[in-house]
């Protein structure tokens, strides 16, 4: 047992999990099964770890694939006490049998689904004194070092040793041959009155073969004297993150020299209100962020418990092909082709317009000349509007369009439904066309301030184009009247016994005779009643009218 001990502990615990061959050792120990009162032999083995749980596990070699390995190897009872249901087929002993399924062979908790039976097992374990739930989390450590040269210097220093009857002032490290030890295990902080500390200058900052990174090259900074002693700095930096777990306090306050951000810009600005990014930002970014910003929080440096107050995630853009994009499979889009060929916001505009921000979509670029269509034809709008005065003057149902388009586009880009807010666009830029010579500037003008944040570019051009000077950057965003934004008219279908047979259009008040009225006037209704009688008339206002007739 010591033996195996000795060699095992020599490994990686990477190296020990990813091999496939199970070693292990019995250790002539027994435990006693806490429910079934039998002996279970106490093994040890390269594949379990230390850092997992205990250390110490309960082998199931019948339902997990490594325990089935171990037990088959070393010729150790596999017992069987999960079979499938009868939908997922008959058990098979050649392999372990890993699925959700009913106990067997467990005594009281024969029968229970998986589930069930776990947290009766838990609570049996609990009533005993000989167990109960437990939650853990698992954290993989975290590397916080580099070995190469951008990255911000880790203030830490170190003392050396020399050879035993050699004095300090008698040698030095950095010529080459000088016999010395860094004590890596006697890290000692930069007095925070040396800080920043700052990277040497170097003409070679290749990565090179030495594993303590090319900043061990820099003897001059790396060796230094204090109080007559010798020291060696870290020669490893940090990572990105040292940067950007925090980053957003830095853009606060990023010309502050006397601390990292003030506690007025703090209060003012904090948290941040919206996060925008993928969905492996949970598990690297964010996390990291969060953690620094607890420190940060206890430390007392900001008020603000939590970093963020709303995440959202946007969906991942495949290839043509419906898959996610790679070199290896060859289905990467270059941005810069697309900009090439119709310009950034066309770019822009059909990413938005591809569908929600939230979910995953395939690329397809045959699909871009959509966009490129709409920007043309919004361009000629307002080329027409251009030539008119303020004389031209919007019709009713022109400004009912335009005040629909203001508030929709206005909620959809609070909401992120940016591809809504650009098809809202679209039908008012149909609309806006079909008045041919007739558009009114202030229509033109409202349309685009909405698509600038859209296409800027776009944007700009036609702000210039309707007279103006300056940068439509600083003009108000645009406000609806919401009781312009209330239809006084309803469409609503026509049924004859259930059956569609016409739409018509009325007022939103219309009582049942004012819509039958409407009703008789479709002639694909009355062709449907005639030489009937109207037994039934079924109105529900704004929605349905349906009429019984035999």
């Amino acid at each position: 047992v010591d033996a195996y001990v000795t060699a095992t502990s020599s490994r990686s615990d990477l190296d020990r999990t990813s091999s496939k061959e199970k070693t292990g050792v019995f250790t002539g120990g027994y435990a006693i099964h806490p429910l079934t009162n039998e002996k279970v032999p106490i093994w040890i083995g390269d594949y379990v770890l230390g850092s997992y749980g205990t250390g110490a596990v309960m082998a199931v070699p019948a339902h997990d694939e490594r325990d089935y390995e171990f037990a088959s190897k070393f010729g150790l009872e596999v017992k069987w006490v999960v079979e499938p249901t009868k939908k997922d087929g008959e058990l098979s002993t050649e392999e372990a049998f890993t699925k959700a399924g009913v106990n067997v062979n467990s005594g009281e908790f024969d029968g229970m689904k998986t589930q069930k039976a776990k947290k009766a097992i838990t609570a049996k374990l609990a009533e005993i004194s000989s167990g109960g739930p437990k939650i853990t989390y698992k954290l993989r450590d975290w590397v916080f070092s580099r070995q190469r040269y951008w990255g911000e210097p880790i203030p830490i220093y170190f003392p050396i040793d020399f050879p035993e009857g050699v004095e300090d002032s008698d040698v030095d490290p950095k010529v080459d041959g000088c016999e010395h030890t860094i004590r890596f295990d006697k890290p000692i902080p930069v007095d925070e009155a040396d800080l920043p500390l700052t990277l040497p200058e170097m003409e070679d900052f290749s990565p090179g073969d030495d594993p303590a990174g090319c900043l061990a090259r820099a003897k001059d900074w790396r060796y230094f004297q204090k109080d007559g002693k010798w020291f060696s700095r870290e020669t490893n930096t940090m990572p990105q993150w040292a940067g950007s777990c925090w980053y957003y306090f830095r853009f606060l306050d990023p010309k502050n020299g006397e601390s990292a951000f003030s506690p007025e810009l703090d209060e003012d600005w904090m948290p941040v209100d919206l996060y925008v990014g993928g969905a492996e930002h949970a598990v690297l970014h964010l996390l990291y962020a969060r953690f620094w910003h607890q420190v940060l929080y206890d430390l007392g440096y900001t008020k603000h418990p939590e970093p963020f107050q709303k995440l959202v995630h946007q969906g991942m853009i495949l290839g043509s092909d419906g898959e996610k994009m790679s070199k290896s499979r060859g289905n990467v889009v270059n941005p810069d082709d697309i900009v090439e060929v119709h310009g950034a916001d066309a770019l822009r505009l059909y990413e938005m317009f591809m569908g929600p921000l939230e979910a995953v979509k395939p690329w397809q670029t045959s699909q871009v000349s959509g966009v490129v269509r709409f920007q043309n034809k919004l361009f000629n709008v307002v080329k027409e509007a251009a030539k008119n005065d303020a004389s031209v003057e919007m019709d009713e149902e022109t400004t009912k369009i335009l005040h629909k388009t203001m508030k929709k586009v206005t909620e959809d880009i609070e909401n992120m439904s940016f591809n809504t807010a650009i098809s809202a666009m679209m039908v008012l830029t149909n609309h806006l066309t079909s008045l041919k010579d007739q558009v009114p500037r202030e229509a033109a003008e409202k349309l685009t301030l909405m698509v600038s944040p859209f296409a800027p570019h776009l944007g700009e051009e036609c702000w210039s184009l309707l007279g103006h000077d300056d940068t439509l950057a600083y003009h108000p965003w645009v406000e609806h009247d919401e009781a312009l934004c209330v239809d006084n008219t309803v469409k609503m279908g026509v049924q004859v016994n259930g059956k569609t047979r016409g739409e018509i259009e009325i007022p939103k008040d219309a009582d049942q005779e004012g819509a039958m009225g409407e009703a008789m006037k479709v002639q694909s209704v009355s062709n449907q009643l005639d030489g009937k009688d109207v037994k039934k008339i079924i109105y529900v206002p704004g929605r349905i009218l349906n009429i019984v007739a035999k």
